[in-house]
């Protein structure tokens, strides 16, 4: 089996126990909710409060930027809690557990200590990191290198937090550890995905093209229909790569592929990196980025 072929089928796999678990397409539901709200009331309140440093109102005051700090942080935890109840959720019915969107929740929950100390490492990163590739040509491209080396060391950061419930740095060493072991063809599957999700967009945007074409009538008619199916993709895709990155993560930690993943080539997909001398070392990300268009 190909790589291509492997990618394919993780994301049918995916979709499968998506389908055995409707209730998971919640999630995503809910961060995106939960996201705009956040997103509303910050703007709200700098608008609000009048919180301008000038005049023309073209920068804001001290206390201003606290609030876009506090928005950063804010979004980070809504989008980190959701991916944790996923990935609870995810896990459940992966280990044949029943399980239902409460049940995932009150893990989420019971996580809060460990989930709002790795949201706010993760705004903290993702300003620095926005910061960096506003510096010109080069730091654009440096900041998205470190960006892809930081979303690929830290992709199954939040699954550790969730199953091992460890401190923040210990679950960075781990998730490290566990990115080490299977190297960066983790990303098969998230391509896999990436590509599902790009290919059923199409139909979206091309009805949304002839609604357009119609005038305002067509619109008016297609505009909504592909409004619901782009976003009925996005949510099915989110939930499939949060049920992907779970079981990935069973597989790196205990070697034994996931109830529900049965006949999916892993060892294809997640080869372990070949490192000099044999020693297992990190070693940088020298050639490890070819092939990756998706994370």
């Amino acid at each position: 089996m190909t790589r291509f072929e492997t990618s394919w089928e993780i994301a049918k796999r995916s979709w499968a126990v998506l389908r055995s678990d409707k209730a998971l397409a919640w999630f995503p539901v809910l961060s995106a909710l939960a996201s705009v709200a956040v997103g509303l009331v910050c703007l709200a309140l700098v608008a609000g409060l009048g919180l301008n440093s000038s005049s023309t109102g073209d920068s804001l005051a001290p206390i201003g930027w606290v609030l876009v700090a506090f928005a950063y942080v804010a979004l980070a935890f809504v989008q980190t809690y959701f991916l944790a109840a996923l990935v609870a959720g995810a896990d459940a019915r992966l280990q044949g557990r029943p399980g239902t969107v409460r049940d995932a929740l009150d893990v989420a929950n019971s996580r809060l200590h460990r989930l709002l100390p790795w949201a706010i490492v993760s705004a903290t990163v993702t300003v620095i990191l926005n910061q960096l590739e506003r510096q010109g040509i080069v730091g654009a491209i440096v900041g998205r290198l470190v960006g892809l080396a930081w979303a690929l060391v830290t992709f199954l950061t939040v699954p550790v937090l969730v199953i091992e419930d460890i401190g923040i740095g210990a679950a960075l060493t781990r998730s490290k550890d566990l990115f080490k072991k299977t190297w960066g063809e983790n990303v098969v599957g998230q391509a896999g995905l990436g590509i599902v999700g790009f290919l059923l967009m199409i139909p979206g945007v091309l009805v949304f093209g002839i609604g357009a074409a119609l005038g305002t009538a067509g619109l008016v008619v297609l505009g909504p229909v592909a409004v619901v199916w782009l976003v009925g993709v996005s949510v099915a895709v989110a939930a499939m790569s949060g049920i992907y990155r779970t079981a990935l993560y069973r597989f790196a930690s205990t070697g034994e592929i996931p109830s529900g993943f049965e006949g999916v080539d892993f060892d294809a997909a997640f080869r372990p990196r070949r490192t000099r001398g044999g020693n297992g070392s990190f070693g940088g990300f020298g050639g490890g980025f070819g092939g990756f268009t998706n994370n």
